[in-house]
């Protein structure tokens, strides 16, 4: 846990030309006693391509440090134009606020600065040789990038005595936004392969459901031609008993019809015979009558 806290920081001559001095007014909190000084810097980046044009504009040793929140004005004088590239003079470049204990930085801010002139018509068609007296800077006091260390405080008894190591290592990493994006970005891709798992279990269901619904209707189709073709045996079997009983009834007709037609024949013959008797004695009758009538006239 750090015992000093950078509360804020506020630019009180921004924007300004670009020879007037720098004056920040800073305000911290220190949570207990300290043995030694807080040291302030702050250095103006010359170069983005090199280091070596880097320079401190100015130093400060603030103490000794009461406990509790504290306000200090901190003024800085503006770069040596002598260290600074001539091309990059203008254009836009960084200041960096940072602040030590013992020699060890725990605090750094760094800021944005753009410097133009103070008219379209030179910054469309800027000068050969810069015109100094024309410049402004405009620090971007809006967006700080504020980047902190862990060190060794008086408190810290059992922290190594280099603690922390050096850390130049520190403008290289990456800053919250970006690391934050990247994890949203892993979470982005854990969740589509998750999403591609789950759509493809959802498939392999849909396929097995698929596969026992077509089981299914099979299944039914095929007790359903079991019992078609059932009922057509029964059918048939019906259908044949009927046809004999119909025979048989038939049969039993045709043999009860012959029956009577063989009684009307024994009836027709018998019928026939007695009208031959009948006939025959009518004809004896006549006869004798004719005799008797012959033997009349006779006498």
């Amino acid at each position: 846990m750090s015992v000093v806290s950078l509360l804020g920081v506020k630019i009180l001559n921004n924007p300004a030309p670009f020879d007037a001095k720098y004056r920040f007014e800073i305000t911290f909190e220190c949570l207990e006693p300290l043995q030694k000084d807080l040291e302030w810097k702050l250095i103006y980046v010359g170069s983005a391509t090199s280091s070596e044009h880097d320079q401190e504009l100015d130093s400060l040793l603030v103490g000794p440090i009461p406990v509790g929140v504290n306000k200090f004005i901190f003024e800085a004088d503006s770069p040596d134009l002598k260290r600074i590239p001539t091309s990059e003079i203008l254009g836009v470049t960084v200041i960096l606020l940072s602040c030590s204990y013992d020699d060890r930085e725990f605090v750094r801010v760094g800021y944005y600065v753009n410097n133009e002139y103070d008219n379209d018509e030179m910054n469309n068609e800027p000068p050969a040789k810069p015109v100094i007296e024309r410049v402004r800077r405009n620090v971007l006091a809006e967006k700080p990038r504020v980047t902190r260390f862990a060190i060794k405080w008086d408190s810290d008894d059992s922290a190594p005595a280099e603690f922390p190591p050096e850390q130049p290592e520190a403008d290289t990493v990456d800053d919250d936004g970006t690391a934050y994006g990247a994890e949203e970005e892993e979470l982005e891709a854990e969740e589509v392969a998750e999403a591609a798992v789950a759509a493809k279990a959802e498939g392999e269901d849909e396929e097995m459901g698929g596969a026992e619904d077509t089981s299914g209707p099979t299944k039914a189709k095929a007790e359903d031609e079991e019992s078609d073709a059932g009922s057509e045996d029964l059918e048939a079997e019906s259908s044949g008993s009927e046809d004999e009983e119909i025979e048989e009834e038939e049969g039993e007709g045709e043999g009860e019809g012959e029956g009577e037609a063989d009684e009307d024949m024994e009836m027709g013959e018998d019928g026939d015979t007695a009208a031959t008797e009948s006939s025959s004695a009518q004809k004896e009758q006549q006869g004798l009558a004719q005799h008797q009538q012959g033997e009349v006239m006779v006498h």
